[in-house]
Formats: structure tokens, C-alpha cells, sequence
């Protein structure tokens, strides 16, 4: 039929050129004359998908599948069921993709995709290994892998997958951050470090110093490790307070290498550090003019460990014990919410969302623990997430101390009353690990590179223990462990308390 090739050939002329509306004005007229052309119900998809209209291009390429079953036309709808996250679909078609095209590495990625995305982590793993295995240079499916082994606890796994993904593009910031981050959850911090430079946050870091100090915060003053014995070095936070938290262990290391320190953490957390002898010479509370600002090289201070050349155990140090509480303070709050012979515990489930949800505890979770006999529970909990503490407080007698705490001054003091904090991965572990004070991590079945392969410890604070999930979103087990801890915790006080011993509980 000459008049309808000459049709379908004038539209996809025009579908190149990018003239859409053109374009199904001919595959429609084609369809007229053709009401059973596979192809140009797919062609009417692949247009569909490129205006952002996912539902009719999935009409129309189901309607060229039915009509003559093809793997390009598959590839369009696989497209288009990612594009509206039908992940469950597509996986409606594996066996005839097995069947029919086992070696079509396009259709088996998005079959591996869509598993990811279903969050049945080892099944798209297999199928990622076996897409591999058709081609063994895509950065794509080496990348999603190493994300996979890093989930299911495959560390090695995925420090090789990650080296694969530096060679096949080098230099590249984001590979190198996510090898980093490989590696260092395998305590390879040597090399972790290294690539760690390249972190996205760092480059964010240096160029806000550059805009609050155009002409100091250059790059002939970053700090690359030299000799700065007689030089005052400008230390300025970069990512979540966790992180600086974290990482101001690394300021009295520091301090032996410089003449002064200058450090700039977030404002909440500036009264914190007025108690806590760091090395700290100068503590910028807010912005500081440009003018006002005398330093000699400046760093962010995630680079310290490695500007420090710290490796092994080195990288831990200040296990515990470099934080503290103002004692004015701390004894105010003793005598508002802490006067009581119970075992105090400070709960908190859940911290900044923007980046991760999983993290995130349901209030009511908490309940079997409150109910343990001897105890008396505190909700630590700021801002978002505080509104669910009533699906507690509607059963149980808690205190809110978190509606009064507006800096982390204020939380340490509060902290230090207590016998233990049970949370989830957020900044209140790390200021109770910072402190030594007893702390259960909660955590998520996709557990952050830094608490490393082995969950039988901290390696960051003594003082902490942590618990992960047994399978994805699984809250239960983990609250099943912590009961029990805590349990184990009351009757261990009783017998010290009922022996007149020195009080001294881990739980």
C-alpha cells in the first residue's frame, strides 16, 4: 500500500523534525486507512511519551503489542511504565521477555529497574548481574548493583562494582563519592577519604565561603594539608548537624597542627560548643563581615580526617566524651523533669525527611517500651514529626521536653539527666555518643555508610548500640531487641541500686 508507507513516511518526518502535532495528524490518517498497523500504534506511543502524556502512550503501545508482540515496542513500554512508576507491570511481562528475548540487555535493565524500585532488592540484583553480563560497560546497571550490595550488606561486593564505575567514568564526582562512601562502610578509609574530597556537600560547602568571603575564601586558601604550625585555619560546617557533630571530634587534632582555629557550626549548635573545650579559639555565632575576618587557609570540616592523613582506627578517635552540658543547666532541668527514680529515657523517631523517609519511626512503635515497669520515658522529638507524639501521650504519661528545646545547648543539658536515649539515625545519637551517654540506634534495613559492615558495634562512640531491621520497613523485630534490652537494663539498676553499689547501667 504506497499511498500509506507515503503517510506513515511524511509523519515520521515530522516526529523528527519535532513537529508532534504534524506528526499524529499523519499516523492518524494512516490509522484510518490501517487500522491494524502495529507499527504506527507505537510510533503514536513513542509521540505520546515525548508530549508527557504516560497513560495514552501506554494505551497505544499495549495496542501495538497486542497486535504483533516486538522488542522495540516493548522497550517503548517499559519507558513509559517507568515514566509513570508501573514497575509492577513490567514485571507482568518477564517471562515472555525471557522467553522470547533473553538477550536484550534494554528490556532486562528495566526489568532489574523495576524490581529495584519495588524494593525486592535481591531478585533485581540477579537480574542485574545478568545484565551485566551482556555488557559489561554500562555505568548504569554497575552503579545501580553497587547500590544493591551496599542494601543487602554485600560491602565487598560493591566496592568492586564502585571501581568498575571510577574506571568507566573517571573523575566523575558524583562515582567518586559514592565510591567513597563504599568504601569507607568497609573502613577502608585510606583510600575513602581520598574520594571522599569529591563529595557533593564539600564543593556546596566552598562556594557558600565564597559568597560570604569573596576574596578570602579562595582557592589558593583551601587547606591541602600543609604546614600550618604558624596560621589560623577558618572550620566551617557543611552538611546536617550529625555530621558536625561527628566531626568536630577532629577540631583538638587539629589545634596541634595550627597556631588558632576559627569555627563556624550552625547556629543551633554554637552553645554547645561554648561548654566544650575543642580547640576552638573563635566561635562564629551568625555571619561575620568579610572585613572582620582574619584567617590564613580555611577548610570544611568533613575534610579534616583526611587533611589530618588519619587512617585505621585513628579515624575514630574521641570514641566518646568530647561533648558537654552546661551543670547550671543540666541541674535546671533535673529539677523540671528529671526529679525521679526511675530509669530515664529520652526517645526521639524521627529527623530531616528531605533526604530520607526511611529513617522515620512511627510514634506508636515506642509503645511496649514505655510499658516496661520502672521507667520513665521523654520525647526529644523538634519540630517535624513532633505533632505524633499525642498518639502517645493519648495513652501514656510522657514528657515533651522537646517543645521546650531550641538549641542543642538546651538538648545536651537535658540529655545529661538521662540513663539512656533510644532513637533513630538522626543528630540526637550523635550528640548522646558525643556526650557518652548510653544511646539504641534505630535503624533501617538501607543502613548509611557509617555505621560500616559489622552492627554488632559502634565503632564512632562507645556509648552507643545499634539495632538494624531484619527485612525492609520491618520495625517490629527491631523493637522485639530493643524490649529486651531495656528490660535487661531495668533489672540490672535494680540489682545495683538494691546492692548499694556505684549506679553505673549499659543497657
Amino acid at each position: 500500500m504506497p499511498e500509506i508507507n507515503e503517510i506513515i513516511n511524511r509523519g515520521f518526518d515530522y516526529h523528527q523534525s519535532g513537529r508532534l502535532s504534524e506528526a499524529e495528524c499523519a499516523y492518524r490518517e494512516a490509522l484510518e486507512l490501517d487500522s491494524d498497523n502495529a507499527e504506527v500504534y507505537n510510533l503514536m506511543g513513542v509521540l505520546k511519551l515525548q508530549q508527557n502524556d504516560t497513560n495514552a502512550s501506554i494505551e497505544w503501545v499495549e495496542k501495538a503489542i497486542q497486535l504483533k508482540p516486538c522488542e522495540y515496542f516493548y522497550e517503548t513500554l517499559f519507558q513509559a511504565y517507568i515514566r509513570s512508576c508501573s514497575y509492577e507491570k513490567i514485571i507482568y511481562y518477564e517471562n515472555s521477555i525471557r522467553k522470547n528475548y533473553p538477550k536484550n540487555f534494554s528490556l532486562l535493565f528495566n526489568m532489574a529497574l523495576a524490581y529495584k524500585n519495588l524494593k525486592q532488592y535481591k531478585t533485581a540484583i540477579k537480574i542485574y548481574e545478568e545484565v551485566l553480563k551482556i555488557d559489561p560497560t554500562s555505568y548504569q546497571g554497575w552503579f545501580n548493583l553497587a547500590h544493591l550490595y551496599e542494601i543487602e550488606g554485600q560491602c565487598k561486593n560493591a566496592v568492586s562494582a564502585m571501581k568498575i564505575c571510577n574506571k568507566l567514568k573517571p573523575h566523575d564526582e558524583e562515582t567518586e563519592y559514592f565510591y567513597s562512601a563504599s568504601l569507607m562502610r568497609t573502613k577502608d578509609y585510606a583510600k575513602g577519604l581520598k574520594y571522599f574530597e569529591s563529595r557533593i556537600s564539600r564543593k556546596t560547602a566552598l562556594i557558600s565561603q565564597a559568597k560570604l568571603q569573596p576574596h578570602l575564601a579562595t582557592d589558593k586558601r583551601l587547606w591541602k594539608g600543609e604546614n600550618i604550625k604558624d596560621k589560623t585555619i577558618f572550620v566551617y560546617y557543611e552538611a546536617g548537624f550529625g555530621d558536625t557533630i561527628m566531626f568536630s571530634r577532629y577540631l583538638p587534632i587539629l589545634k596541634k597542627k595550627c597556631k588558632k582555629i576559627v569555627f563556624y557550626p550552625q547556629r543551633p549548635l554554637v552553645p554547645l560548643y561554648t561548654q566544650s573545650n575543642l580547640g576552638i579559639d573563635e566561635l562564629i555565632d551568625g555571619y561575620i563581615p568579610e572585613k572582620n575576618m582574619e584567617y590564613d587557609v580555611h577548610a570544611p570540616l568533613m575534610s579534616l580526617p583526611y587533611l589530618l592523613k588519619l587512617s585505621g582506627n585513628k579515624v575514630f578517635e574521641s570514641s566518646e566524651g568530647y561533648l558537654f552540658a552546661n551543670s547550671e543547666l543540666k541541674d535546671e532541668y533535673k529539677s523540671k523533669y528529671f526529679n525521679n527514680n526511675d530509669l530515664k529515657v529520652g526517645i526521639k523517631w524521627q529527623g530531616n525527611t528531605y533526604f530520607d523517609q526511611d529513617r522515620v519511626i512511627p510514634a506508636e512503635a515506642f509503645s511496649p517500651l514505655i510499658e516496661v515497669e520502672g521507667t520513665k520515658f521523654y520525647s526529644f522529638q523538634t519540630y517535624e514529626g513532633s505533632e505524633d507524639l499525642k498518639k502517645l501521650t493519648d495513652k501514656y504519661d510522657i514528657v515533651d521536653i522537646g517543645k521546650d528545646l531550641i538549641d542543642f545547648g538546651q538538648t545536651a543539658a537535658a540529655l545529661a539527666n538521662l540513663d539512656l536515649v533510644i532513637c533513630n539515625d538522626t543528630s540526637l545519637a550523635h550528640l548522646a555518643g558525643a556526650m557518652g551517654i548510653p544511646c539504641l540506634v534505630l535503624l533501617p534495613y538501607e543502613v548509611n555508610w557509617r555505621w560500616h559492615e559489622d552492627l554488632s558495634h559502634c565503632d564512632w562512640y562507645d556509648s552507643i548500640r545499634l539495632f538494624r531491621q531484619r527485612s525492609l520497613g520491618d520495625w517490629s523485630s527491631v523493637f522485639e531487641q530493643v524490649e529486651i534490652a531495656l528490660r535487661n537494663g531495668v533489672a540490672k539498676r535494680n540489682s545495683i541500686i538494691n546492692s548499694d553499689e556505684n549506679i553505673a547501667i549499659t543497657v
